[in-house]
């Protein structure tokens, strides 16, 4: 296995992670307001990473590179903060299965930011991939004959757009930067947005059940800390485009959990869209139309 596909698989392990957590946040949102458990889940993550990498994890005087990387990472925690921000007020409005497929539009946001930023165009295999699986998304999330969609649909479509705008900014900077100081200052970032709004944006609530303390420590530990500091590195091996194309896997393995855990579960038409979906990342991941190395990326080993 080389760089790239180890790295795709860690990014593919990464969807498991973040699919499987979409009904845990959902059910504690019901005892926890909004900013205050995005603060506290960010903060538990910052925590153990600075724990983690220690005296990697901060810039030193004497590395003006590794200040460069710290600016990065705040830009692309900021881009974080705000898609996490409004896909859990979204999750709140509609279902998870529902939450996750709409942010799986990523996808589709991805290769038009690419573009502009590398100044390239993304291989027809990419293009492909993202056509058929943005039609198996369509059949997943649009409601009725004129494709109605809630308010917290719309606030997950806003979502994906900020995940768009994170992933391509930390794939331009990755490469040439240390990973740990992008980790770690990226969830800081996130931490203290989140901890300097919470307390004046909405009236601060919290049960401290059974169900919330898992959450913030599984999607603060799990899904924040561990999942964005592999991001961090396998993107210095792959591309934005391919990178996007592996989360749309993440609905998927939502709807399998939701329907395991809370019986919430998804109609035919959805399962065809789900299968659209495979096919679209099967398109680009097995027989790609035309093999091409991205740029910005690093050499293959």
């Amino acid at each position: 296995m080389n760089r790239r596909q180890a790295a795709e698989a860690a990014l593919a392990l990464n969807t498991i992670v973040w699919g499987a957590t979409f009904v845990l946040v959902k059910t504690a949102l019901a005892n926890i307001s909004p900013l205050l458990f995005l603060a506290l889940r960010f903060s538990v993550a910052t925590v153990a990473l600075l724990a983690i990498f220690r005296g990697r994890a901060w810039p030193t005087g004497a590395g003006r590179r590794q200040w460069r990387a710290a600016g990065a990472g705040a830009l692309a925690g900021a881009f974080l903060f705000s898609a996490y921000l409004l896909q859990t007020l979204g999750l709140r409005l509609t279902t998870a299965p529902r939450s996750a497929f709409l942010t799986g539009l990523t996808s589709v946001a991805v290769p038009l930011l690419a573009a502009l930023v590398y100044k390239t165009r993304p291989q027809i295999s990419e293009v492909a991939g993202v056509v058929v699986a943005t039609v198996g998304l369509g059949l997943m999330t649009l409601r009725g004959a004129a494709g109605f969609m809630s308010s917290g649909d719309l606030l997950t479509l806003f979502c994906a757009i900020g995940f768009a705008a994170y992933i391509v900014t930390l794939g331009h900077f990755t490469e040439q930067m240390s990973f740990e100081i992008l980790s770690v200052a990226q969830i800081g970032v996130a931490a203290l947005l989140s901890l300097s709004l919470f307390w004046w944006v909405e009236v601060p609530r919290v049960e401290w059940r059974p169900a919330v303390v898992w959450a913030i420590l599984i999607t603060g530990l799990l899904a924040t800390a561990l999942a964005f500091t592999i991001q961090a590195w396998a993107q210095q091996y792959t591309s934005s485009t391919r990178t996007a194309l592996i989360y749309m896997l993440e609905p998927v393995v939502a709807w399998i959990t939701s329907y395991c855990i809370a019986r919430e579960g998804l109609s035919g038409r959805a399962a065809a869209g789900a299968a659209l979906i495979l096919g679209g990342v099967v398109l680009v991941e097995v027989k790609p139309l035309k093999a091409r190395r991205h740029r910005l990326t690093r050499t293959e080993e």
